[in-house]
């Protein structure tokens, strides 16, 4: 099984480079993040595709998440549903066999920080509650929080800044502590430059001086089958990479 997240910042500029991933990669989940689209607009690829069961929750110019699924992996469309905590369209969930996936794009918290705790804390309630009914879990997305201090390059490291507070910190902490592993830090645990986000200023993609905020988080089980992760840094035009992981 093959798992795409991606933060698109924008699917409407992105709508050619999510069907070239979509070919080359061939995955079986994608989660979406920042489709930033009203419903007139969003490109029919989002609701859609080819071989996959689509589903788009936003509402406007701003945040909205995306999930498809291969059908080759569930025989009938999923229910797609979303928690009660859901804000600004920043969620979509769906039960995919065993499995429940999350597509989810965390505030960053520059306008409402206390909004992002609120949102955060739910998050990992509503973890805790999936995992006691037995689900294993796949939680993908822009999580805007950056786990460790080599997360972010040190050039970009400030004193305090959101994203990398002890609060912030300690909260994905406890969403591992939810019998969750980090998969892209757990098949690169010594690579100290793997970022998945880049401020649009100064090449600092090109010199790869960024922040890894763009995570996928499995039930430990789950994880325990994953073979290949990798942040696409040389592909699209988002300010983010895909992340591609892989299980088997």
């Amino acid at each position: 099984m093959k798992v795409i997240t991606w933060n698109v910042n924008g699917i409407r500029a992105r709508a050619d480079q999510l069907a070239e991933l979509l070919a080359t990669e061939q995955p079986d989940l994608v989660c979406l993040q920042e489709v930033k689209a009203p419903v007139e607009k969003v490109p029919e690829l989002l609701v859609s595709a080819e071989g996959y069961w689509c589903y788009w929750h936003g509402s406007g110019g701003y945040s909205g998440v995306g999930l498809l699924v291969r059908q080759s992996l569930i025989a009938e469309r999923p229910a797609f549903s979303h928690p009660a905590f859901d804000m600004e369209n920043r969620i979509v969930v769906a039960d995919v066999g065993p499995v429940k996936v999350a597509s989810v794009y965390v505030p960053n918290g520059g306008k409402d920080y206390e909004a992002k705790l609120r949102f955060c804390q739910a998050l990992v309630d509503w973890t805790a509650e999936t995992k006691a009914r037995g689900q294993s879990l796949l939680i993908c997305g822009d999580l805007n929080v950056a786990r460790e201090e080599r997360d972010v390059h040190p050039k970009e490291r400030k004193p305090n800044q959101i994203g990398t507070r002890p609060e912030e910190r300690a909260w994905l902490a406890a969403m591992l502590d939810a019998d969750l592993s980090d998969v892209g830090r757990a098949l690169d645990p010594d690579n100290d430059t793997l970022f998945t986000w880049w401020a649009p200023w100064r090449n600092l993609r090109q010199r790869n001086i960024g922040w890894r905020i763009d995570y996928v988080l499995a039930s430990r089980d789950l994880a325990a089958t994953a073979s290949r992760a990798v942040s696409r840094r040389e592909f699209g035009t988002s300010d983010h990479a895909p992340v591609v992981v892989t299980f088997d």
